[in-house]
């Protein structure tokens, strides 16, 4: 039996091997992988992303914001690592060798580790205490070598020192047991008119929940997509209120959003269109994020994971609006 999932998924990948032929360098195939995904703090996403560290037999690769945790600390220090952090947070990687980010206008603000160059750890988790006890964050972790050198292109980029810059990404979809996936890394990359592409493909909702909003574009693409009927909904991290952010315009313009009600940070990076395609990874839809810091995404085109992330959605809206 052909269930409809599985035809939109073939007809998804049969869109971007057009768009990104094999001999550009774009769509590729690889079987025998897998994506998981955790939501923080409930799915102690500190103690797998150390647990796999732990597990490597060849490397660990990590651009890390920020780091604190002791137990994945212990699990470098015992293992063949590099290690890049940004300027900001050094003072709390005492006794491990790293690289930081020496530019004085950006954020090296990465979130991924790459385990013996066929597994990559992804998405809005800095592995701090409060970032994995307490705040809303996600990692998706994928286990494909296509995806993984990517973001080994791009850590070598910034462990050589280039920040803020950098080539493209060698695979920027791949297709992984049929599970499209794009993988884009800012700002060459230009992760914020792949966002806008997304959510102007929406035919039916847009779900999103962020930390940092401030980007006028994407913020004008959710208006457009309201306008035309598509139902929105986005919950804003409250302690980012302030002049830049694209809440009051949103508001104004009757889109159906909320102030996050967490006493913690709301922390994640997440668009959910049509139910059946994501978008996470480290990338604040703001005008730094897009043009100046360092930053990965990932757009997932799976209703099963899609699924995972709406279930989260839920989750924080029901709390942000005060039902739970």
């Amino acid at each position: 039996m052909i269930y409809l999932g599985h035809i939109l998924t073939l007809a998804v990948t049969f869109l971007l091997s057009l768009i990104y032929p094999v001999s550009s360098g774009g769509l590729v195939v690889e079987d025998g992988t897998q994506i998981d995904v955790y939501f923080c703090p409930d799915d102690l996403c500190g103690r797998r992303m150390s647990e796999l560290i732990e597990s490597s037999n060849e490397s660990v690769d990590c651009a890390l914001y920020d780091l604190e945790l002791e137990n994945m600390m212990s699990a470098l220090d015992g293992k063949n690592y590099r290690l890049v952090v940004d300027k900001k947070n050094t003072g709390d990687i005492d006794g491990l060798s790293y690289v930081k980010n020496d530019n004085t206008w950006q954020l090296m603000h990465n979130k991924f580790c790459v385990i013996d160059g066929k597994i990559t750890i992804t998405g809005s988790l800095n592995p701090t205490v409060r970032g994995d006890t307490k705040n809303n964050n996600n990692i998706v972790i994928i286990r494909s070598r296509y995806i993984s050198e990517n973001y080994l292109d791009e850590f070598e980029e910034l462990y050589g020192g280039v920040f803020g810059s950098g080539d493209n990404a060698r695979y920027p979809a791949v297709s992984l047991d049929g599970i499209v996936v794009e993988n884009y890394f800012c700002p060459e990359d230009s992760c914020g008119d792949h966002v806008i592409d997304v959510i102007m493909q929406a035919n039916r909702s847009v779900d999103f929940m962020t930390f940092s909003f401030t980007h006028d574009g994407i913020g004008e693409a959710l208006i457009d997509r309201h306008n035309d009927g598509i139902m929105i909904r986005g919950v804003f991290e409250k302690s980012q209120n302030n002049e830049w952010c694209e809440y009051d315009k949103l508001k104004d313009e009757g889109v159906d959003i909320t102030w996050d009600g967490s006493k913690y940070n709301m922390h994640n990076k997440v668009f959910i269109i049509d139910d059946s395609i994501v978008v996470t990874g480290s990338f604040n839809p703001s005008k730094s994020g897009d043009e100046k810091n360092d930053e990965n995404i990932l757009i997932i085109h799976d209703a099963q994971i899609a699924g995972e992330y709406k279930s989260e959605f839920e989750m924080i809206w029901m709390s942000a609006i005060g039902v739970v």
